[in-house]
């Protein structure tokens, strides 16, 4: 079993097992599926810009192209050193390209691939997870601790300092995704800097932008079984530009979310001190609507629920044309069955 536990992750990232020349990222936090690819590509090479080190492929051109792996996997570099393949996989399947570098390892060279948000059970993960030369790394949605040390690394780095209250309700707005969270907090560095100190008013300012704002409102208003409110945050959304992808994959993140947090409330805890207790997976602003849909959802709906979405997900990006009336309907499938679901 080659699968990395979570709390072995950031160690296993600052020093990789040299006996692994295939790592395989995957999960629904993108943005941490990447930061994490491109830690392990920089630290293989000595020069990520240079074309003969590292080489970049698109997952179904490699698909398309099943030799073309082994070709640059077993390429042995012209002047020595080590070579890295980054591959982020698209709708095909890489099974065919990956069988042969499993099979017989390449040597001095790293294969990175950035997978999406897989199941266990997929093909790719589980042969990567049975391969004695295959590391699987998960890439789940940032926890309340690790969400502080982003907050207080990148304010640190800018020369800053945070109230409590202002650090309290940014921890609450980030944590879905890795790279969106750096961004944010970089953000509101750059707002407050020469003040010297970031306040709340401030976080609320630059953090609770208005796009994050219209999904959030449209993700509750589908799970509490608001269908009126529904229709009307989605004919403004649409009107106003929101990316209908985006959309589904927020509603995707929450989904998941309560599922999780459901899995305290069917153990006998009330879904009130679930939702207090979850830190910063759930907004201070959200908690009384969040607490009144895991007292609606069983975890079993949940999952169709998530399994639903998944499909939305990857439909609205096949089909970018129709993606906003299939994530109109999947949103007004979640609300419908809220509403059969109310005491």
């Amino acid at each position: 079993m080659t699968a990395i536990q979570p709390r072995s992750v950031e160690a296993f990232l600052r020093k990789p097992d040299p006996h692994y020349a295939i790592f395989l990222l995957y999960g629904p936090d993108t943005g941490l599926v990447n930061e994490r690819a491109k830690a392990l590509v920089s630290a293989a090479v000595d020069d990520v810009n240079d074309p003969f080190q590292m080489v970049k492929l698109d997952g179904d051109e490699v698909a398309a192209d099943s030799a073309r792996l082994a070709d640059e996997a077993y390429t042995i570099p012209l002047f020595g050193g080590r070579r890295a393949i980054w591959i982020r996989a698209g709708g095909k399947s890489l099974m065919t390209a990956l069988q042969p570098l499993l099979d017989e390892p390449p040597r001095d060279c790293r294969v990175v691939i950035e997978g999406s948000d897989w199941r266990k059970s997929h093909p790719l993960v589980a042969a990567v997870e049975k391969s004695r030369i295959g590391a699987l790394i998960a890439c789940h949605g940032d926890e309340s601790a690790t969400i502080g040390q982003i907050i207080a690394d990148e304010i640190g780095q800018a020369g800053l300092t945070i109230t409590p209250e202002a650090r309290e309700a940014l921890a609450s707005m980030l944590g879905g995704d890795r790279l969106a969270s750096r961004s944010e907090v970089r953000k509101l560095c750059l707002y407050a800097l020469g003040v010297g100190r970031i306040e709340l008013a401030d976080v609320e300012a630059v953090v609770g932008d208005a796009t994050a704002l219209v999904t959030d409102a449209i993700v509750d208003a589908a799970f509490s079984g608001r269908l009126a409110v529904l229709d009307e945050l989605v004919t403004k959304a649409w009107g106003e530009g929101v990316n209908a992808s985006v959309m589904a994959g927020t509603s995707l993140r929450h989904a998941l979310t309560l599922h999780r947090l459901r899995g305290d409330v069917e153990k006998g805890r009330s879904a009130t001190s679930v939702v207090e207790g979850a830190g910063g997976l759930v907004h201070f602003k959200r908690k009384a609507d969040v607490s009144a849909q895991l007292a609606t959802f069983s975890q079993a709906r949940l999952d169709a629920i998530v399994s639903d979405l998944q499909t939305t997900v990857l439909e609205a990006r096949r089909n970018s044309g129709l993606a906003e009336a299939l994530v109109s309907r999947a949103l007004i499938r979640i609300a419908l069955s809220a509403q059969t679901r109310r005491p």
